[in-house]
C-alpha cells in the first residue's frame, strides 16, 4: 500500500535526520517550505511533523517550528500496540556497551526461533527517570538475518529514527504482531548493578517479541524494571451483564 502524502514527508525527513543532514537541535524545514516542496496543504505538513513528534524524534518551538531532539527517547519493552508512541511512554536512555553477536539465553533463542549455538545481535540500554536514576534495563536481541541486513544496528550510538523505523526502511519488514510475557523474579548481580539496586531485589521482566507479516521474528527485547518503580495500569470498559 503506497504511503499517504504526510507519511511520505515524514519518511523523507526521518531519512534526512538519520543520514545526518539535520543533527540534534537543528531546525527542520518550516511548514511553508514543506508545502512548497511537496505541493501540499499546511495541515498535511503539520500532520507529517506530528508523526515525527509522536516518534520522539522532533520537538516543537513556539514561532520557530520543529527541531531534532537533543536526547533520544526509548520505551521500556512491551506495550507496543497500535496507536502507542515513543513520546507517550518514552524516556531518555543511555546505550550500554557495544552491540555484538552473542549466543542468546535459551528463552531468547526459542522466541527468535534460533537453533542451539546460533548467535544474535545483542544491544543493551538503560532508560532513565527525571533524576537520572535507572528506570529499566533492556536487552534487545536481533536475529542474524536482521543483523546482517542492518549495519547501523552494530554501531554504538543511538539510532535517532528508532530501530523499528530503521529496520523497516532497510529491510521492508515492519512489525504487525507483538507478544509480551510479563513475569517476576529476583535480579542477578549484574542486573542489580545496572539498575543501581541492592540484592535481593524483585524485578518485573517483560519479554517482548515483534513479528512481521510473514510471522518472522524481527526482535526480542527483555526489559527489567525493579520493584518500587514498575507499575502497570489498565483502563478498560466492562460489560453490563457479566
Amino acid at each position: 500500500m503506497p504511503l499517504l502524502k504526510y507519511e511520505q514527508i515524514a519518511e523523507s525527513l526521518r531519512r534526512r535526520i538519520a543520514d545526518g543532514e539535520f543533527g540534534p537541535g537543528s531546525l527542520l524545514p518550516s511548514s511553508r517550505d514543506l508545502c512548497e516542496q511537496w505541493g501540499v496543504s499546511r495541515a498535511t505538513a503539520i500532520k507529517a511533523m506530528e508523526v515525527l513528534r509522536a516518534d520522539g524524534l522532533v520537538t516543537p518551538h513556539q514561532g520557530r517550528g520543529f527541531s531534532v531532539v537533543e536526547t533520544p527517547m526509548a520505551r521500556p519493552a512491551g506495550g507496543r500496540g497500535t496507536g502507542t508512541s515513543r513520546i507517550q511512554g518514552g524516556m531518555p536512555f543511555r546505550r550500554l556497551g557495544t552491540p555484538e553477536m552473542l549466543v542468546p539465553p535459551s528463552h531468547i533463542a526459542e522466541a527468535l526461533g534460533l537453533g542451539s549455538g546460533v548467535r544474535a545481535l545483542h544491544r543493551a540500554r538503560l532508560t532513565l527517570m527525571e533524576d537520572n536514576r535507572p528506570h529499566s534495563y533492556t536487552v534487545a536481541w536481533f536475529p542474524p538475518d536482521i543483523a546482517d541486513a542492518c549495519p547501523r544496528l552494530h554501531q554504538n550510538h543511538p539510532i535517532a529514527e528508532g530501530t523499528t523505523h530503521y529496520v523497516r526502511r532497510t529491510t521492508g519488514r515492519a512489525p504487525v504482531r507483538g507478544v509480551d510475557v510479563t513475569s517476576v523474579r529476583l535480579a542477578t548481580t549484574a542486573e542489580a548493578e545496572h539498575l543501581r539496586v541492592k540484592r535481593p531485589c524483585a524485578i518485573a521482566m517483560v519479554l517482548h517479541t515483534a513479528y512481521d507479516a510473514q510471522d518472522r521474528p524481527l526482535v526480542c527485547e527483555e526489559g527489567l524494571t525493579p520493584e518500587g518503580v514498575w507499575e502497570r495500569t489498565d483502563n478498560y470498559s466492562m460489560g453490563q451483564g457479566d
